[in-house]
């Protein structure tokens, strides 16, 4: 499934782009004056190979939930626990997720794809009145990647397969466009892991608070990130294998999401950190999957900033977010809508009989 989706995945349309930079000349407004938004709606219609793209809806939020071995070493005050106690609360709809997502209308999805402890509710009760449940667990937590690689390769791949067919499953039932979601207690440690070793970049840069820790626990967490990559000296010209090594089941199934959702030409809104090292992971595998890829908001985990930099992606919006969840690609949503609906409803000047300068 992997090498297929992988080779699904193409570069974007060049005449549907330059038919939308001609569309956007020739709209009722001065040229450029929507600034990132055009440079957007062109790049969406390389993805879809039209002009206009369709309108990036309905939208669909995938969680993606894990646990991680490397807590033991105290990179976060936060029992691991708490991965499936929120997972109970994403269900029960009382999560910020949740509260965004009704607003923009958007399905929700939560997969757990490696939580530690049991979870509270059953996936066959869950998802009548609100968010859906899939149980794809491919072990109870990674390992302790400051004491040997976090997974196997083989424990990676699947969890990146999970990505992928979980895209698939709600591109079928009508997506057109999908966010990405995440829950995992300590998950910014192998984030950063992930973003230092896929960019070449300092610990100390990729390295931020996560849910505002002190600056004693910092200072470990920087160096659990430094002990772990020491350890296994990861490649990335080996993405699977730098993933299995500091990687999270949530980071690797959000890879296959991205994938996934690269190889069927349907947008991917980025959220956090989190996201953004599953994408650099995803971009190493197929750099075409960038073209897919629109990143929502600027995390406040300095990680995010350096990934996205890598990747060539300016973020949306900028409010200091550091939740998760899908919370900032969620708000970031109406911007991705709305730059594609300009290139549908907005008049040309001819169409509108306005003159030009």
């Amino acid at each position: 499934m992997l090498e297929t989706t992988i080779a699904a995945i193409g570069p974007l349309d060049e005449p549907a782009m330059a038919a939308a930079r001609d569309l956007q000349a020739r709209l009722t407004k001065p040229a450029g004056s929507l600034g990132a938004l055009e440079d957007l709606s062109v790049r969406l219609a390389g993805l879809a190979g039209a002009c206009p793209p369709p309108l990036p809806e309905p939208a669909a939020v995938a969680i993606f939930a894990g646990d991680h071995g490397v807590h033991a070493q105290g990179v976060t005050p936060w029992p691991q626990e708490v991965t499936a106690q929120m997972i109970a609360n994403f269900l029960a709809g009382g999560a910020v997720v949740n509260a965004f997502a009704r607003q923009a209308g958007a399905s929700v999805t939560v997969v757990d794809v490696g939580v530690a402890t049991p979870l509270p509710v059953d996936p066959d009760d869950a998802g009548a009145l609100g968010p859906r449940l899939v149980a794809a667990n491919v072990r109870r937590g990674t390992r302790d990647m400051t004491v040997t690689a976090a997974l196997t390769r083989d424990e990676a791949r699947a969890a990146l397969e999970t990505g992928i067919r979980i895209a698939g499953e709600l591109v079928d039932a009508g997506a057109g466009i999908l966010l990405t979601g995440d829950m995992g207690i300590g998950n910014t440690t192998p984030s950063a892991a992930l973003v230092a070793a896929l960019t070449g970049t300092d610990p100390a840069e990729t390295t931020g608070r996560g849910t505002g820790v002190d600056d004693e626990t910092y200072r470990r967490k920087v160096g659990v990130v430094r002990t772990a990559l020491a350890r296994h000296r990861p490649d990335p010209a080996d993405p699977l294998g730098v993933l299995a090594a500091v990687g999270g089941l949530e980071h690797a199934a959000l890879a296959g999401l991205i994938l996934g959702a690269a190889a069927r030409r349907v947008p991917v809104l980025l959220d956090g950190v989190i996201a953004a090292g599953a994408a650099l992971v995803a971009a190493a595998l197929a750099p075409a999957a960038v073209g897919a890829m629109v990143a929502g908001h600027r995390s406040a985990e300095p990680g995010a900033t350096v990934a996205l930099r890598h990747l060539g992606l300016d973020p949306l919006i900028d409010l200091g977010l550091r939740l998760g969840e899908g919370t900032g690609a969620l708000l970031a949503l109406p911007v991705v809508t709305g730059a594609v609906r300009v290139l549908h409803e907005v008049a040309t000047f001819d169409s509108a009989g306005v003159s030009e300068k």
